[in-house]
């Protein structure tokens, strides 16, 4: 029966509405199933259903064999998980591989002229190039001479990319994991002193960059955040000896900042000299790191997630396989950043580690228009899609029946980042998908490798708001601030939990393993003496509620909960709300402090074009609160403004309209892609609170440390 819906159950409107403070009310009512189509089931790698039995907890940890199997490992494990130093679980001890031997070596002799990687620039008239997998190998082992000889790099070494969306990254990381060096990307769109935190934090003393790339239709000289990074480095103590400048087009320097001389290089002149040679794969424990990803947030030392070779290589493969339905001969389109954790593993690891075809672009979605990511998709023939909903709410916004103009056929759509809303899920489905391609809403973060909340898309049919169960071999739980359990179906939320390891779960901090333990396990660990793993759920700091169908509704942060007289309400909840306005394109709820209620909520929206602002939609959206989750949830203010601000990645900056509604800072906006966005929404707001003799207080030093760091998973 494809396409064909179904109700998921009861509604939970009516339920939630007596909490304790440290519950989430949640008044979601529960969506209808939509099932895959016959056509995506034949096909499917997943459409057995007895792999849900061979992941099942009684076959716990060897069930993970599968995934690690789909790999070429240089000498096989004797265990496949070591719990003897909790929470530091180690994968397929005894084992040795090396990362890019599995991503590009193994794969020449069945495709050494297919193509791995398809690079659309920004710029629609340039020319996209295509790297095949025996060009990707000669690439890959030039570079990686370069970084061995030229830079004298080893296994164990740390080296920082600082690089957008261009085949030279994956190229670069590849290099590096060919020696065992580890590496660590900065997303593209961050400042020079974010990277130099992260130089410093590192101890890298090799910093890999490009002079410059296309954004929104306008060249950004990306040279100057190197110097900027490493003057940022230095005063942490950080020490950069070589800056590698790879130049976007050949000949052409798009950089006005000089080079500096004994320093700076430019990477073509230096592959001259290492044109054609052949740089053996270093085999390295499945255990050893393969990169750190740093988590971003607003304050605080920098988290470097510490990834390893083994198990993240393995998660991410099996995942890309039976989650992401990739088989070698797909062309599979990651519409994400390698500068975050997703494109790590979903645009270069897992995809070619499956010898698959993966598309990057190198610019923003709707340039020059709202139409351009669906002209790639038809004039590449895309198969698989793989987005996040802010992406998708933009494209929604700007050119919500693009999708209908091209033909394009999907078979398989991932949404990824943040829970996706109903509304926003259904238009997915509906226009983009076609009402054909099977869509998996993943749950996951960066600490975690790959997804762990999940339908398997040819055996789970979809439902709209909600990731689904636990992928395989992941066992989720929702505790309450006690330790207790919390039921399904009970229609209460709590802090989702996941009972178990997998092998994509990070290793450590980088050098800071008491900040590790204490963020991610001291919560709700039973017994800091154990080696049982039972005794050390992950802690991952968002609220969810489970449906009797097992499925979990992930409701956003826990942090990012906004308190009103008692009800803890999720900020995801009250946005989606919104969204039910047709009017309205974009949602986002931030606390004020309020001297009766403690916190009130204030939302801020966007509308799609041809609308305009009044207090009639005002009103619209308000009632539409309350309709949707009680009186409790209608806000103080609303707030239609020309757009969001928003992160080059194109996640709304909560807390920066939280710092404008609450007369606060708004902090650093540095990362900001429409920075003077900032000003209007502040005189647009504090012009009409003014006005209406709404001055707030002074906040106390809590108060405005809460509101400086929410939405700081932004």
């Amino acid at each position: 029966m494809p396409n064909e819906r179904e109700s998921a159950g009861p509604s939970n409107s009516d339920q939630g509405s007596e909490v304790s403070e440290a519950q989430i009310a949640v008044h979601w009512r529960e969506e209808g199933y939509y099932y895959p189509t016959a056509k995506f089931i034949g096909q499917a790698n997943a459409s057995d259903p007895a792999i849900r039995e061979r992941f099942s907890e009684e076959h716990f940890p060897e069930c993970f064999r599968e995934y690690a199997d789909l790999l070429d490992w240089d000498q096989y494990w004797h265990t496949t998980l070591d719990t003897s130093n909790p929470p530091f679980w180690k994968w397929f001890v005894g084992g040795r591989l090396n990362a890019s031997y599995n991503c590009v070596d193994r794969h020449l002799p069945k495709a050494r002229n297919r193509a791995a990687l398809i690079w659309v620039p920004e710029i629609e008239s340039e020319e996209t190039r295509t790297v095949t997998y025996g060009e990707l190998y000669a690439r890959v082992n030039e570079f990686a001479a370069v970084l061995k000889d030229f830079c004298g790099l080893k296994a164990g070494d740390r080296i920082t990319f600082h690089m957008p969306m261009v085949p030279e990254l994956p190229v670069a990381m590849l290099a590096a994991a060919r020696l065992g060096v580890i590496h660590s990307e900065v997303f593209g769109g961050f400042s020079g002193a974010a990277c130099g935190d992260r130089i410093a934090d590192s101890d890298s003393h090799v910093l890999v960059t490009i002079d410059g790339y296309w954004r929104n239709g306008q060249v950004s000289d990306h040279k100057v955040k190197a110097d900027e990074a490493i003057a940022r480095a230095a005063e942490l103590g950080g020490r950069i000896d070589k800056v590698l400048v790879w130049r976007r087009k050949q000949g052409e320097y798009l950089s006005d900042t000089p080079m500096v001389p004994g320093r700076d290089f430019f990477v073509d002149d230096l592959l001259k000299d290492y044109k054609d040679r052949i740089v053996e794969p270093v085999s390295m424990p499945a255990e050893a790191p393969l990169f750190l990803m740093y988590t971003s947030g607003t304050t605080g030392r920098p988290k470097g997630c510490q990834h390893s070779t083994g198990g993240y290589l393995a998660y991410v493969a099996g995942t890309s396989k039976f989650y992401q339905d990739i088989h070698p001969e797909d062309t599979y389109w990651c519409f994400a950043d390698i500068g975050w954790i997703t494109g790590h593993s979903y645009i270069v690891y897992g995809p070619l580690a499956l010898g698959t075809t993966s598309v990057m672009y190198e610019g923003v979605p709707t340039y020059p228009d709202a139409g351009r990511p669906w002209r790639i998709a038809e004039r590449l023939g895309v198969t698989t899609f793989h987005t996040a909903p802010t992406t998708i709410r933009m494209l929604r916004k700007l050119g919500p029946d693009e999708p209908t103009k091209y033909r394009y056929s999907f078979k398989h759509m991932t949404t990824v980042g943040e829970p996706i809303e109903p509304e926003v899920w259904r238009w997915y489905y509906d226009v983009v998908g076609k009402g054909e391609a099977a869509i998996v809403d993943t749950w996951w973060q960066t600490e975690n490798g790959g997804f762990l909340g999940s339908t398997l898309p040819a055996l789970q049919p979809m439902k709209p708001g909600s990731c689904g169960p636990g992928v395989l071999g992941v066992y989720p739980v929702i505790y309450d601030e006690n330790g207790d359990e919390v039921p399904a179906g009970s229609g209460r939320a709590g802090n989702i939990c996941i009972r178990n390891p997998w092998p994509g779960i990070f290793q450590t901090i980088w050098n800071q393993p008491d900040r590790f333990v204490q963020l991610y396990y001291e919560k709700y660990n039973r017994d800091k003496n154990s080696t049982d793993w039972h005794d050390w759920p992950y802690f991952a700091g968002d609220g969810a509620m489970k449906a009797t169908d097992g499925y979990f509704r992930i409701l956003g942060r826990v942090d990012d909960v906004v308190n009103v007289a008692g009800h803890r309400l999720g900020t995801k909840e009250l946005e989606s709300a919104a969204l039910t306005v047709p009017e309205v394109a974009e949602a986002a709820a931030v606390p004020v402090i309020d001297e009766l209620r403690g916190r009130v909520v204030e939302m801020y929206v966007s509308l799609k074009p041809g609308y305009s602002a009044s207090a009639e939609m005002e009103d619209k959206v308000s009632k539409a609160l309350e309709i949707q989750i009680g009186k409790i949830a209608r806000p103080k203010s609303v707030w239609i403004v020309p757009d969001m601000p928003k992160t080059r990645s194109g996640k709304i900056m909560r807390r920066v309209i939280a710092g404008i509604s609450n007369f606060g800072e708004v902090g650093d906006i540095s990362t900001l892609a429409n920075p003077d966005i900032v000003d209007t929404i502040r005189h647009h707001v504090q012009a009409k609170k003014l006005a209406q003799g709404d001055v707030g207080r002074e906040l106390t030093k809590e108060e405005r440390e809460e509101i400086e760091a929410y939405g700081s998973a932004d």
